[in-house]
């Protein structure tokens, strides 16, 4: 096995949601969540939260990362692949919660070969203390809309045959799954991009973005609001008068 693979490991395990509703399983159909399911704000990153991402890797335990890399990764080896990622070409996307902590992460990687530039890799982190929630396959339907707009025909997913969750995820969305040993590769044929797909993309990213200002806000009215309390009380009568 390749210890700094080109393509990205995967990991989405069962545990404890932290700050946002359950989440039903996901659609039959790629790029088409079900009507049911609550909304779950997920907001494009760019190279400015290159920082955030590092953190939430960093986070993750050996064997997170052994499954999300495909290897053990080190710390080192972590902020090196956050230092590679083309964010001009390639799509991440985040899920925060409240405290405008990322728990989770997708990277979908576009392919550069002159064979195969209709083909777009998935790889996905969820935060241990927000598991359980459906976060993994909200992040893989989000990355299927955008893949499918982008002109994507077909979706790869490479996994350690024991990431059951992540091979769970592609299954359910109809993918086929080949398992060599140690690691599986499943592929999902993605359907065009439709009217659908594009307004879905538009308004998912529009949430998202409101989504996180709200956060952002609520966050600095608490801050504020607590460095208030702490001031003497006779400040806080001149502030009133």
């Amino acid at each position: 096995m390749k210890q700094e693979p080109e393509w990205l490991g995967l990991d989405v395990s069962a545990g404890r949601a932290l700050d946002h509703p359950p989440a039903a399983a996901p659609a039959n159909e790629p790029g088409r969540p079900a009507a049911a399911q609550a909304v779950v704000p997920i907001r494009s990153l760019s190279r400015s939260h290159s920082r955030i991402i590092a953190r939430h890797l960093l986070a993750l335990s050996p064997e997170d990362r052994y499954l999300r890399f495909g290897y053990a990764a080190t710390d080192e080896q972590v902020r090196r692949y956050v230092e590679q990622i083309r964010f001009e070409r390639d799509e991440l996307l985040g899920i925060f919660n409240r405290r405008l902590q990322l728990i989770a992460m997708a990277h979908l990687a576009f392919s550069v070969d002159p064979r195969c530039l209709s083909c777009a890799e998935f790889g996905v982190s969820v935060s241990r203390s927000a598991r359980g929630r459906g976060y993994g396959s909200r992040l893989f339907e989000r990355a299927v809309v955008h893949a499918r707009n982008e002109g994507v025909q077909m979706l790869f997913i490479h996994a350690l045959s024991e990431n059951t969750a992540m091979l769970r995820i592609a299954r359910k969305a109809g993918a086929i799954i080949e398992r060599d040993g140690a690691e599986s590769e499943a592929h999902l044929r993605l359907p065009p991009a439709d009217f659908d797909s594009r307004v879905s993309e538009i308004v998912d990213r529009q949430v998202a973005l409101t989504d996180y200002h709200l956060k952002a806000q609520a966050r600095l009215f608490w801050r504020v609001l607590s460095g208030l309390q702490s001031l003497p009380q006779d400040v806080l009568r001149r502030l009133r008068s």
